[in-house]
């Protein structure tokens, strides 16, 4: 089978690594992966260092969409995708989690029928003003597909019409296969979590992390997150800043107190040294939340 994985994004990249080794080491399940990186995230420290160290084989294809606003990056992702399965002819194509490289792959897939797998699936936040819970419910509805990973995410899909017909002898997005996988980025963390030696010298500290576009793009609550963390001197902050949260709060004048340590992105590995070091996480990343639970660590969302 010819499959055309595409990810675009950090947690994309965390979750393809565990697959991608897996096609790679066994010949013999009879799948041949290629991997498109669509450009979402093209910061060396938000794409490039996950490729090397958690040795995924670099995308055959790099799309280099970067920046710009959700319709104008996703219009063209959707275009580009096309091409390329236009001019590969997979099998199948695979996505991951809920960004916009991942509705963008599922478009293209199902408009020239294409059957999609969408791992992580049925994952819900129950707000529609959110892009990812947007991506997520349209990615859901329209793949072939759909890898699980907890019980509570089928009762998803059960409440919107959304139906496993694991006998289906066409499987095709009307008629879905859906099955419990358990979570991905377990995998990720077992694994690498052992092949990593890098410890954390800093103790004592609330790891921070601020991202999402309801955080950063609306000025009067990022500058309540900003005010509220600086009220809180008695604790010490480290926070590894988002390029576009970094660029947002130098545009706004925002500043952390002398007890906050901006960092810049670190790799996956550095991640879960601080995850795991931290007194707790204070994040609006789902990806950060699970890292921290598989950590034991208590998380503030």
């Amino acid at each position: 089978m010819k499959l055309l994985t595409i990810v675009g994004a950090r947690p994309q990249f965390i979750k393809a690594a565990v697959l991608s080794r897996y096609i790679r080491d066994n010949p013999s399940c009879g799948t041949k992966e290629t991997l498109l990186h669509t450009g979402q995230h093209y910061d060396e420290n938000m794409s490039e260092i996950f490729f090397t160290e958690m040795d995924i084989l670099k995308p055959k294809i790099n799309l280099n969409v970067g920046s710009g606003t959700h319709g104008k990056t996703t219009g063209l992702m959707l275009s580009l995708i096309e091409e390329e399965i236009m001019e590969n002819n997979p099998d199948a194509l695979l996505v991951y989690g809920d960004t916009n490289s991942t509705l963008a792959g599922v478009l293209a897939g199902s408009k020239i029928n294409i059957p999609v797998a969408h791992v992580e699936a049925d994952l819900r936040s129950f707000m529609m003003i959110m892009p990812e819970e947007q991506n997520r419910r349209l990615t859901d509805h329209l793949s072939t597909w759909l890898f699980y990973p907890t019980q509570t995410a089928i009762e998803n899909l059960s409440n919107e019409g959304i139906k496993n017909n694991s006998g289906a002898t066409k499987p095709s997005s009307d008629n879905k296969i859906v099955e419990l996988t358990g979570d991905i980025m377990y995998d990720a963390i077992l694994f690498y979590r052992s092949k990593s030696s890098l410890s954390i010298r800093e103790k004592d500290f609330i790891l921070l992390t601020i991202h999402r576009a309801e955080n950063t793009d609306d000025i009067t609550r990022l500058s309540s997150i900003v005010n509220a963390i600086n009220s809180l001197i008695e604790y010490k902050f480290i926070f590894p800043v988002h390029p576009r949260t970094k660029k947002i709060l130098e545009q706004n004048n925002l500043r952390f107190s002398y007890h906050v340590k901006m960092i810049s992105p670190v790799g996956y590995l550095e991640m879960l040294a601080y995850e795991e070091s931290c007194s707790m996480v204070l994040t609006d990343s789902g990806g950060v939340q699970k890292e921290a639970f598989f950590s034991k660590n208590p998380v503030l969302q």
